[in-house]
């Protein structure tokens, strides 16, 4: 039933299929090698300029040191394999020692498709290019978005806490039995007793302990039994947010002068795709302070994961990390989950705000970012675009 309400399929983990990845602009037949000297430090820039693919990626028999992250740098994180959204970049150092090929193996979030290339020490050598592994499938606990859930009320609410990755996690309770539930033998309750119970401030429950699912791998930036926690091929280390730390902090470190929220709405079988349930030709800017530290509060109501994208100026991602937190220009926001991210307002003007998926932006998931205020020279011209209107 929710499933049909939410319109997707549990199988809808990537919007397109079929599609041929590519590597410095070569596919996986065409082989794009990068040249080694064997005992060499090489580093390695990975930039998912796809439109709409994700792409978990590996080099079987390398460790991979991730150092920086939408080219700032990261306290050094040793993994064997990490998840690059659509615009994000990873920069990973490799260390390859043996006179031997390696394979770049980019395999595709929906494991629909992926894109190859080789380090070797000479053209022409080759190592094995992994099989496709077994597609995620969606789970309960990535329905952010279930009807009837008022999520304006659930402020403070941790969605990745919530464990519903299997609707067995309640089978033993029988739903049927309650039909013959007599409701009159309540009356003797005496309800007047509850009224230290203040139901209205519910915005700091801690829903971590609402387990209603099987264990499996986890990631704080995931929902707890999401089927989209992702695990290195070789059962190694996966890259998480949570591993990234700056290695100097870009600003200095304080309190935002306040929060917006932005709940990412959609419907998969309708294609339609919003920002607080509002396309962006029918809402207003946002207008920002020059000189203000603004919060944003990423709510993802969709069951797909949105890599949002702020121009002009550089975002902060909350990792519990205080000062360190890592600074980028994609976060990328998983269904179910809540994501904080801050950003220093320094740069005046007009500034796109929108999920990368180059469709769902197209669709309406979409804001433009007015910076008032700053430099003389550079004062936002709020009057150039005159197509602003409807809700925010």
């Amino acid at each position: 039933m929710a499933w049909g309400d939410m319109r997707m399929m549990k199988a809808d983990v990537e919007d397109l299929q079929g599609f041929t990845g590519l590597i410095n602009g070569k596919g996986p037949d065409q082989n794009w090698t990068g040249i080694f000297e064997p005992g060499e430090r090489i580093r390695l820039r990975f930039i998912n300029s796809s439109a709409m693919t994700y792409f978990d990626i590996r080099i079987p028999g390398l460790d991979m040191t991730v150092v920086q992250a939408d080219g700032n740098n990261v306290q050094p994180v040793s993994v064997d394999e990490f998840r690059i959204g659509v615009a994000e970049t990873y920069d990973v150092i490799v260390r390859p020692k043996d006179e031997q090929a390696y394979t770049i193996f980019a395999e595709s979030m929906g494991r629909s498709g992926y894109a190859r290339a080789t380090l070797a020490p000479e053209e022409g050598m080759e190592a094995a290019v992994p099989q496709l592994r077994e597609a995620a499938r969606l789970t309960m606990a990535d329905m952010g978005g279930m009807p009837g859930m008022d999520h304006g009320s659930m402020a403070g609410m941790d969605h990745g806490n919530m464990d519903m990755g299997s609707s067995e996690g309640v089978s033993g309770m029988d739903h049927s039995n309650m039909g013959s539930m007599d409701h009159s033998n309540m009356k003797g309750m005496d309800h007047s007793n509850m009224k230290g119970m203040d139901h209205s401030d519910m915005s700091g429950m801690d829903h971590g302990s609402m387990a209603m699912g099987k264990g499996g791998p986890s990631d704080p930036f995931y929902a707890k039994g999401s089927g989209l926690v992702p695990t290195a091929a070789n059962g190694g280390k996966f890259l998480s947010y949570a591993d990234l730390k700056a290695q100097d902090p870009l600003y200095e470190d304080r309190e935002p002068t306040r929060e917006i929220e932005l709940r990412l709405t959609g419907n998969m079988e309708r294609y339609t795709w919003s920002i607080n349930g509002v396309k962006y030709e029918d809402a207003d800017p946002i207008r920002l302070k020059y000189g203000e530290r603004v919060r944003f509060k990423f709510v993802n109501e969709t069951m797909m994961t949105h890599p949002m994208h702020l121009h002009g100026m550089w975002s902060i991602l909350d990792v519990g990390a205080g000062q360190w937190n890592p600074i980028k220009h994609t976060v990328s926001v998983n269904p179910g989950t809540t994501v904080y991210m801050e950003t220093e307002v320094d740069e005046p003007g007009q500034w796109a705000f929108h999920c990368h998926l180059s469709y769902h932006a197209a669709a309406g998931m979409f804001r433009k970012v007015i910076v008032e205020g700053g430099p003389e020279s550079t004062q936002a011209k709020t009057g150039v675009v005159a197509e602003d209107g409807g809700e925010a």
